[in-house]
């Protein structure tokens, strides 16, 4: 079992300086690579607070220089908002910055919000379009000169500059929940990255059978890797009480998506009021008791439990996602724990 870390600059309150939140996310960083974390990933995020990062890139890239050992993850970049030959030029140079340490997942985008802002309108249920294009046309300006015309993209012969350093392909992911897109990902020979939000291990599970399923339709396709991607609070044994701060803290930050999400709201100056709690009060996904019960929540023992039973099912990386609207005190104190009492579990 590998493990890796999935992290954004979150801000809550203005009071805290974007300075601060980019001195935060490197410290976290930097515990990962000391603690034997595989990979570090950040995705992509416009225009919100609560999730910064208008480009994976430059912290990628800063990080590359502060780190020796860690590789380093764009996991998602947004295929509509991007132009294949950038994407491929710009992870290769981060794969020549980093010494062959890149690795980029891509995924079609969820939130509407963005798209109205990034792709002109385009309705977010597109994004799979430029997707499905993305992924072997970024492949092919990797090897040398290519020119394509497709539905989303058309451009005459070009290459990527630079190229990839690491030997082979650079590994790709995607991020998939439904059958076509775990088809898709493993056919063309990518991982899979999958979340299962605020749903339990039984979602895990379903995920895992769609991934199989595809392995089994694609028999001739070395088998990628998958990869599920967590919200992670550990607490001490000796704070019984510890993970109701985990669990109202991811209660906030998926009231927070959900107004986000929705895209009814204006936000302003970047923040957006988290959905009241009275939506959700007979929702059973957002009882603490559940939340604490679906995402992984608990002492380092039980989470132990957890990720053994996801070792069983055949899932290579856990990612400890550390997004949760959480002061960077708090991160740090669970990240410390998982890294002391949980990783060891697994060596």
């Amino acid at each position: 079992m590998k493990f890796s870390l999935f992290v954004h600059m979150e801000r809550w309150d203005e009071q805290v300086s974007h300075r601060q939140l980019f001195e935060d996310l490197t410290e976290l960083t930097l515990m990962a690579e000391d603690g034997g974390f595989s990979t570090v990933w950040i995705g992509e995020h416009h225009a919100m607070e609560y999730t910064i990062s208008p480009s994976p890139m430059p912290l990628l890239a800063y990080l590359a220089a502060r780190t020796e050992k860690i590789r380093l993850g764009a996991g998602t970049i947004i295929a509509p908002f991007w132009n294949p030959i950038r994407v491929a030029g710009e992870c290769a140079l981060l794969d020549v910055i980093s010494n062959g340490r890149m690795e980029v997942g891509l995924a079609r985008g969820a939130y509407q919000f963005e798209f109205d802002r990034m792709a002109n309108g385009m309705p977010a249920t597109d994004g799979g379009k430029a997707l499905r294009e993305m992924v072997p046309v970024v492949r092919e300006l990797w090897k040398g000169d290519y020119a394509f015309e497709g539905e989303v993209y058309k451009f005459p012969l070009s290459t990527s500059v630079p190229k990839p350093v690491q030997n082979g392909m650079p590994p790709m992911w995607i991020a998939a929940r439904d059958p076509d897109s775990h088809n898709f990902a493993v056919k063309n020979g990518c991982n899979v990255m999958v979340t299962p939000l605020m749903k339990g291990d039984e979602e895990v599970l379903d995920l895992r059978n769609k991934f199989q399923a595809a392995l089994d339709n694609n028999p001739d396709v070395p088998r990628p890797q998958l990869m599920v991607l967590r919200h992670t609070h550990v607490h001490s044994a000796d704070e019984p009480d510890g993970w109701k701060i985990g669990a109202q803290a991811i209660a906030r930050f998926y009231r927070t998506f959900d107004a986000w999400f929705g895209n009814k709201q204006v936000p302003v100056n970047g923040f957006l009021e988290p959905s009241p709690e009275s939506k959700f009060a007979e929702v059973p996904a957002f009882a603490l008791e559940n939340i604490r019960k679906n995402t992984m929540i608990g002492t380092p023992a039980e989470i132990i439990a957890r990720i053994k039973y996801y070792q069983e099912l055949g899932v290579d990386e856990f990612s400890f996602w550390c997004d949760n609207s959480l002061p960077h005190a708090e991160k740090k104190k669970s990240l410390e724990l998982f890294i002391k009492e949980v990783v060891p579990a697994f060596n």
